[in-house]
C-alpha cells in the first residue's frame, strides 16, 4: 500500500484558488496544471491513499474550489484559523471522489517549538501503518516544514516501520521562461542520511559492514566483501578480515560512485587498521579502536591477542598454530604481572563470571576503572 503525505500551506492572496496555478513538469512528458501540487502528484502517482497535512489556518478550502457548492463555513474557518477535524471530515469524502483514492485530513500544530515539532512527528506516525510505502510532498506549507518532513522521514522509517519511497517538491521559484515548473525528486537526500547513519553506527560499534549495502547500491563491485570482513573482525579473526579488506579497499579506491565519493576517504581511514605489516600490529590497532568506542570486551580480547601474536613473532613461531601460540604465550607471561592480569581480565569479561582476583573483580563493576586499567595495560605491554 502506498500513501502520499502532502503538506498544505496558507497559499497566496489569490481569492479564487488560494494558490497560483502552475504547469508542473514531471520530466517524462507529463505536464499537469493545477494550483496545488499535491493534486498533480496524486494524479501522477495514483497512491492508494492521500493524507493532507495542515494547520488550523491552512488553505483547506482550496481542495473544494471546483465543487458545485462552496462551503462558506470552511472558508470562514480558514480565514479565522479555526479549522477542526470534524469540519474536514465532512469534506474528505468529496475529495476522495475527485482523486480516486481515500483521503484523510490531518491537523497539526504550527511546529513553532520543540514540543509542537514532536507533536507533528507523533501525528504523522499515527496516520501510517507498518510496512506501508510512503511518499512525501513538501511543496506547500510553512518554509520550516520541509526540514521537519526530512526528520519525519527518518522517524517514520525507524519508529513506524514504513518505507519512504521518495520526497517531491514542485519548485515554483524555478519556473522556466517557457512557463514550466520543474518537479524535483529529493529521495537522494534519504540515501545521504543512510550514509550518515552508517557512519554513526560505525562510530558506536565499529561494524563497517553497514556500508556494504550502501556501496552495492552505489554500484561498487565486491561491496559484499566489506560485510564479510566485518564479520571476521567481530568474530576475532583479523587474519581473514584483513584478507577481505585488502581486496575490497582496492575496489573502493577505484570506485567513483556519486555518493561514495563523499564518504570514500572517511571510510578508508576507518578501516585502515589492516595496513600494518604484522598481526600484532593489526590486533593492537583494533584494541585501540574498540577501547576508544568503549567496547571493553573486544578491547581486552584484541589487546590480549596482540600480546600473544607479538610473543609468537619474537619467538619466531607460527602465530596461526594454536599449540605454538599457547606455548609462546606461556613463555611470554612468565614474570610479567600485567600480562597475567590482562588474561584474568579478558577471561572475566568474555565469560561473564566474577574473577577470584579482587583487583580484576573491582574493575569489571566500574567502567572508569576498567577503561583506565585497559589503557594502563596498553602502555605497560606495548611501549
Amino acid at each position: 500500500m502506498t500513501t502520499l503525505i502532502s503538506f498544505l500551506g496558507k497559499g497566496s492572496a489569490d481569492k479564487t484558488t488560494g494558490y497560483r496555478s502552475a504547469n508542473y513538469d514531471f520530466g517524462n512528458g507529463t505536464i499537469r496544471t493545477v494550483p496545488y501540487f499535491g493534486l498533480a502528484l496524486t494524479a501522477q502517482l495514483r497512491p492508494d491513499r492521500l493524507v493532507l497535512v495542515g494547520t488550523s489556518g491552512s488553505m483547506w478550502d482550496v481542495f473544494f474550489e471546483q465543487q458545485t457548492e462552496l462551503d462558506e463555513e470552511l472558508i470562514d474557518a480558514v480565514s479565522r484559523q479555526a479549522v477542526t477535524d470534524d469540519l474536514l471530515a465532512r469534506h474528505s469524502g468529496k475529495l476522495a471522489e475527485k482523486t480516486g483514492c481515500p483521503v484523510d485530513c490531518l491537523l497539526i500544530p504550527y511546529a513553532r517549538d520543540t514540543a509542537e515539532q514532536i507533536e507533528v512527528l507523533g501525528a504523522l506516525s499515527g496516520c501510517v501503518r507498518k510496512n506501508e510505502r510512503v511518499v512525501l510532498d513538501v511543496t506547500h506549507g510553512f518554509r520550516h516544514l520541509p526540514m521537519l518532513a526530512l526528520v519525519a522521514a527518518r522517524y517514520l522509517t525507524h519508529v513506524a516501520g514504513v518505507k519512504i519511497e521518495n520526497i517531491y517538491y514542485g519548485a515554483l521559484e524555478m519556473t522556466r521562461p517557457d512557463g514550466m515548473t520543474p518537479v524535483l525528486q529529493l529521495g537522494g537526500m534519504l540515501t545521504l542520511l543512510d550514509w550518515l547513519e552508517a557512519l554513526a553506527t560505525y562510530d558506536k560499534d565499529g561494524d563497517y559492514g553497514v556500508f556494504a549495502s550502501l556501496l552495492k547500491q552505489d554500484g561498487m563491485p565486491q561491496a559484499e566483501q566489506l560485510a564479510e570482513a566485518a564479520f571476521f573482525e567481530r568474530s576475532s579473526n583479523p587474519v581473514k578480515a584483513r584478507e577481505k579488506l585488502t581486496s575490497v579497499t582496492r575496489s573502493l579506491a577505484n570506485h567513483s560512485g556519486s555518493l561514495s565519493e563523499l564518504f570514500k576517504s572517511e571510510l578508508q581511514n576507518r578501516i585502515s587498521w589492516y595496513r600494518g605489516n604484522l598481526r600484532h600490529e593489526w590486533e593492537l590497532a583494533l584494541a585501540n579502536a574498540y577501547l576508544e568506542r568503549r567496547d571493553y570486551v573486544r578491547a581486552a580480547i584484541f589487546l590480549y591477542e596482540a600480546f600473544v601474536s607479538r610473543a609468537c613473532y619474537e619467538q619466531k613461531v607460527d602465530h596461526n598454530d594454536y599449540s605454538q601460540r599457547e606455548a609462546a604465550w606461556k613463555k611470554a607471561k612468565q614474570n610479567n604481572q600485567p600480562a597475567r592480569k590482562l588474561e584474568y581480565l579478558r577471561n572475566a569479561l568474555t565469560h561473564g563470571i566474577k574473577p577470584d582476583d579482587q583487583e580484576i573483580a573491582a574493575m569489571v563493576t566500574d567502567e572508569k576503572r576498567l577503561a583506565k586499567k585497559l589503557q594502563e595495560f596498553r602502555r605497560l605491554l606495548f611501549t
